[in-house]
């Protein structure tokens, strides 16, 4: 239960400011670029939708299948490769920057947009520099064959 209960504090903290707070502050302070899209508000919320239960998804597997948390300070006992980790590595970051993509949507703001560009170069260099070669060094040929079974950021459609 413990490792439920720290992945959600997390979640909260981290996801809920880089995806909720920051995006909303963002909107009501400094909505300079504006995307004119009346339809793009729904879809906003959908795209919000579906990354939150992409990121709970992948986030409760840390917690329950690897018995760790999404916070390099607490990181899984075991190497979680079932649930969306079939199909990509990384789907906690997908999951935010989908909730990212919808913010930008309903709030019809390129600012959020650009947000959202420069999170995706922030998360793709903290895998490339810290956590891919952490768990290199942690999981050693497992990792290797699932990095070489599974892409990093587009989900494959078959699992396997």
């Amino acid at each position: 239960m413990k490792p439920l209960l720290q992945t959600l504090l997390f979640t909260i903290i981290v996801p809920g400011t880089v995806a909720g707070l920051i995006p909303y502050l963002i909107q009501r302070n400094y909505d300079a670029l504006s995307l004119n899209l009346d339809l793009g508000r729904y879809l906003g919320i959908l795209a919000i939708i579906l990354g939150i239960i992409v990121y709970l998804a992948a986030a409760g597997a840390f917690a329950l299948i690897g018995r760790g948390t999404p916070a390099p300070t607490h990181p899984t006992e075991k190497l979680v490769i079932e649930g969306l980790h079939r199909y990509v590595r990384n789907p906690m970051y997908l999951g935010v920057l989908n909730m990212l993509l919808g913010d930008a949507l309903w709030f019809r703001s390129g600012l959020i947009l650009i947000y959202t560009a420069f999170f995706f170069a922030v998360f793709n260099t903290f895998v490339l520099l810290y956590e891919e070669p952490a768990l290199r060094r942690t999981y050693g040929d497992e990792y290797v064959r699932y990095c070489e079974s599974t892409p990093r950021w587009i989900p494959r459609l078959k699992s396997g």
